[in-house]
């Protein structure tokens, strides 16, 4: 029995090892996708016929560029975290002449929160952002759940957002502004941050020597039967 349960796990590890094996090849090509992507020539952000075939996979971090007015009494701060330390982004939204974009403007320090402080940096006019399609970050960050309510938010929810500054014909994604600068230096934009884990070939190892040692166990059992 103990034979037959070995080479069973055997036989697991070696599936698992060759999953990650397939994984890791699937990563790879995710991660030339989006390098591909974030450095091509901007493109029109997506209108709404195209908004229900955007997906994670496809679209994020695609170079895209979108004019239009901000509404500046509307913006939205999200607590964050960079390398510039903690603070928030600046989520405007950016009306168009058919639908409406949240735009990640960048970071402002937590000195910088009230908008008066950073008055300079927010236009009037018509402006063309530039900068990466992002996919909505429903529900909040690690541990802590949007309050809109309270208007205390921990990830960038478009949906929750739209809904709270009352917004209409808004897309379901953000865009985070590239780091052309701010008058007067805030908010600061270009900080988006491209990681991707890529441990699947230390899985796929882990996996296969655990397969190995179960075979050996195996063996060991069933000469000594």
């Amino acid at each position: 029995m103990l034979v037959v349960s070995l080479l069973a796990l055997a036989m697991a590890g070696f599936g698992l090892a060759a999953w990650q094996v397939q994984r890791r090849a699937w990563k790879h090509a995710l991660i030339e996708a989006v390098d591909s992507r974030s450095t091509a020539a901007p493109v029109a952000a997506p209108g709404p016929d195209r908004w229900p075939r955007i997906t994670q996979e496809r679209d994020a971090y695609r170079r895209v560029t979108f004019a239009g007015r901000f509404a500046h009494d509307r913006e939205t701060l999200v607590q964050a975290v960079t390398a510039r330390g903690g603070g928030y982004w600046v989520l405007t939204p950016l009306v168009g002449g058919r639908f409406t974009v949240l735009v990640n403007r960048g970071f402002v320090p937590p000195d910088r929160r009230d908008p008066a402080t950073r008055a300079a940096g927010n236009p009037a006019g018509v402006v063309r952002v530039t900068g990466l399609l992002r996919i909505t970050e429903p529900g909040g960050g690690f541990l802590r759940s949007n309050d809109p309510g309270a208007d205390r938010w921990h990830s960038r929810d478009v949906a929750a957002i739209a809904a709270a500054r009352g917004l209409e014909r808004t897309a379901p994604y953000f865009i985070d502004a590239d780091a052309a600068p701010n008058a007067g230096g805030y908010p600061v934009g270009g900080l988006t941050v491209i990681r991707f884990s890529d441990n699947h070939a230390v899985y796929a190892f882990t996996w296969l020597a655990l397969a190995l040692g179960c075979l050996f166990g195996a063996k060991l059992v069933w000469q000594r039967r």
